[in-house]
Order: structure tokens, then C-alpha cells, then sequence
């Protein structure tokens, strides 16, 4: 029975070497990402209109280094996620994140980031606890009230510069959320996040 993360799944990261953590991940995560990801790519085709694809990252290029993270990513398309703007869910050892994200390999991102730039005060006055990344790989993160327009003309310009808004939770404000806790927190985030989203596919089309 699924009952949302605990601390023995961020403890995850923590265990050395590349077999021993993914066999880990594929065991104890990546079930629960199949069941969250499943209910929440469910609520986003509903509220959205349209058909989403729940991907799990597998980290298949890994040879040496085990990753620091995973994660589940929702977008409108079946074969990637990547190339598109999507929705993530995943874990540090310390953190849980919720992300509406917008990373490198999006090509034309720049259509992306001048809509943002046209949008920039609305996007400053999401809920407080809204956070913004831009580097998927890193931890950082800034509340969204301290977004400059030079960051996110940043992000239009240099390559590879991301584009990430959403929340974080601690591992102890994660590991007390019952499974239905955590669902509705991450589609009452979803829900904040939409509208941006479709701006984006707007952007893009």
C-alpha cells in the first residue's frame, strides 16, 4: 500500500554505489511514482482537456556516479518529456520537489521566457511559498518573489539555462503527508501552476 514518502525512501541516497542505490529506487520509489504519477497525469488530461504521459525517470546514461535524485515527469507527449514543458515530482535526500519545468533541451524556450517576461508580476505574486530553480541538477532554489527579469532573460538567452517554479517540502514536512495529503498539495500547486503552463504552450505553438 502506497502511504506517500517516508524517510527511509530519502535515506535512499545515501546508499553507495550505482547498482545498489537504483536497485533501491526501483524497489521503493519508483512503485509509488507509478501510483501518484498515475492519479496525478489523470488530473492534469481532466483539467487540462487533453491526453498527458506519466514518465519515470529511469537515469539510463549513468555508468559511475549514482544520482543525486529522481523523479516523475507528466507531459502532453507519450514518447518524451524532455523536448516539452512538463510537470516533476521527485526526491533529494533532503527535500521533496513539485516543479512546473522548462529545461534545456526545450528548443525554442526563448518564446518561453519572453511570455514569462511579459507575465513577470503575476508570476512574482504566487503564493509565497513558490519557488523557482534554475538548474534541475541543483538543490537552490529562490522564492518567487525574488525573480528578476534578468534572470529570466537569462534563461532566454544562454543554452543552458533552465526554468523550474513550483515548491519544495523538507523530508520531514514530506514523510508526515499521507498519500492523499501529499495529492492534494502537489494538485493544489499543479492547479496554481496551469495557467503558465498553457501560457507556455501558447509560446510554443
Amino acid at each position: 500500500m502506497v502511504t506517500g514518502f517516508n524517510k527511509d525512501d530519502f535515506a535512499v541516497f545515501k546508499i553507495e554505489g550505482l547498482e545498489s542505490r537504483m536497485t533501491a529506487i526501483q524497489e521503493t520509489i519508483q512503485p509509488k511514482f507509478k501510483v501518484i504519477g498515475t492519479e496525478l497525469t489523470d488530473y492534469l488530461a481532466t483539467q487540462l482537456g487533453n491526453e498527458m504521459f506519466l514518465h519515470i525517470a529511469k537515469h539510463a546514461r549513468r555508468s559511475v556516479n549514482p544520482p543525486n535524485d529522481t523523479w516523475l515527469a507528466i507531459a502532453n507527449n507519450k514518447r518524451g518529456y524532455k523536448k516539452h514543458p512538463h510537470f516533476q515530482v521527485g526526491l533529494f535526500d533532503d527535500h521533496l520537489f513539485i516543479w512546473l519545468a522548462f529545461i534545456y533541451e526545450l528548443p525554442q524556450k526563448a518564446n518561453v521566457a519572453r511570455t514569462f517576461l511579459a507575465n513577470i508580476d503575476q508570476i512574482k505574486a504566487l503564493a509565497s511559498d513558490f519557488v523557482i530553480s534554475f538548474d534541475h541538477m541543483k538543490k537552490d532554489a529562490i522564492p518567487v518573489n525574488q525573480l528578476t527579469k534578468e534572470q529570466l532573460k537569462r534563461f532566454k538567452d544562454v543554452k543552458k539555462a533552465e526554468f523550474l517554479i513550483g515548491k519544495q517540502l523538507s523530508k520531514e514536512q514530506a514523510s508526515t503527508l499521507s498519500e492523499a495529503d501529499l495529492l492534494a498539495t502537489i494538485k493544489d500547486a499543479y492547479n496554481a501552476l496551469l495557467p503558465y503552463y498553457q501560457l507556455s504552450l501558447k509560446s510554443l505553438a
